[in-house]
């Protein structure tokens, strides 16, 4: 078994109403049980927005902290979910059934010296 990436690609804005998050809160429950009942949970967990975000580098020799994201944009990494797949298909059928279940694009991607070939 391999490991997988699934990343939520999450709109910059205002987030949906709560009756539609709630809606998204259940359906994403429902896709983390079945992951877990079909043994290919690892972990999952949403992020705070990239506001609350703290960029910490090296410069110099030093140690830089800066506030905010690493980068601006009109879409960001709003959580995660980790995979266990026995190949890149079959988490891709993973990434497909957490888009129905947040709405949201995902990407997924494997973890190095973990690649189908």
């Amino acid at each position: 078994m391999k490991h997988y990436l699934l990343s939520v690609i999450q709109p910059a804005g205002e987030p949906p109403a709560a009756d539609v998050l709630a809606e998204i809160g259940r359906s994403l429950d429902a896709f983390h049980d079945e992951l877990k009942t079909a043994g290919g949970w690892v972990f999952a967990g949403g992020l705070h927005s990239p506001d609350t975000a703290t960029v910490v580098r090296v410069e110099d020799g030093h140690v830089l902290m800066t506030d905010g994201p690493y980068t601006e944009s009109k879409e960001f990494l709003g959580g995660l979910c980790i995979v266990r797949a026995p190949d890149l298909d079959a988490a891709l059928e993973w990434g497909a059934k957490a888009t129905r279940a947040t709405t949201l694009p995902i990407e997924v991607r494997p973890f190095h010296g973990e690649t189908d070939s």
